[in-house]
């Protein structure tokens, strides 16, 4: 739920109080966003309901829209209660540099915390052709690895042969970014495909929030997630 800073008020996150109060019931782990999240106590009350607090931010309208900056630090999380925090750094531009070294830094704070660090890592720049190349996506995973993230959270590359060779890659726990809205049965499928080689689990946003039924979209994934149903009888539940 951190789009409100990248994108603005997008479609879904008018009201985020309710979609918590969807997700908190329906098998979602934890939610992801910035300090409007436990500042406004829009999560207060939800025990079960983990909160990871987002460190990084930028905006689509900057002159250099794929830079992230930290706007927080891991002492807050720990003020804020939060069970983890997250940065987002984009590769494969000029200003990764900047990014890795951020990254780097949180780590070291919160291993000074113990604060579990989930990062997101994607391929975005001139000199990307395909955020979903395989070799860019292993790239990913790796450099979140070795900085001491807890959890990588990346692309899927579209394949189940690929991207088990992206979690092979990799010594830490893999999770599947949802990406920008697309049809249900492809998200479904790429959850489960990935969830097949050995990914730990999604974080997904747009494909959620977007989606005609929220409320139908969390179970069904979910289902997929922790009941190992299929896609079909997922694709069933968004029926009912």
């Amino acid at each position: 739920m951190d789009h409100g800073v990248t994108l603005g008020p997008i479609k879904g996150l008018e009201s985020l109080a309710e979609l918590i109060d969807k997700v908190s019931y329906n098998g979602v782990n934890a939610v992801l966003g910035h300090m409007i999240l436990p500042l406004h106590g829009f999560i207060d009350g939800f025990n079960d309901l983990g909160l990871i607090l987002h460190l990084s931010a930028g905006t689509i309208w900057s002159r250099h829209p794929n830079i992230k900056v930290l706007v927080n630090s891991v002492e807050m999380a720990v003020k804020m209660g939060a069970d983890g925090v997250s940065v987002h750094i984009n590769i494969g531009n000029e200003h990764e540099e900047q990014m890795i070294d951020d990254l780097h830094k949180v780590s070291s704070q919160c291993s000074k915390w113990g604060m579990p660090l989930l990062a997101m890592i994607y391929p975005r720049g001139n000199r990307v052709k395909s955020e979903y190349d395989e070799e860019w996506i292993t790239r990913s995973v790796c450099i979140g690895a070795e900085a001491g993230a807890d959890i990588v959270k990346v692309n899927y590359t579209g394949s189940i042969d690929t991207f088990r060779r992206v979690v092979e890659s990799c010594s830490i726990p893999v999770v599947i970014a949802g990406g920008k809205a697309t049809r249900p049965e492809e998200v479904l499928t790429a959850v489960k495909e990935s969830l097949e080689v050995g990914s730990a689990g999604v974080s997904i946003g747009r494909n959620v929030f977007q989606s005609p039924n929220s409320t139908k979209m969390i179970k069904a994934i979910s289902a997929i997630v922790h009941e190992n149903v299929t896609v079909r009888d997922a694709m069933e539940l968004l029926k009912r």
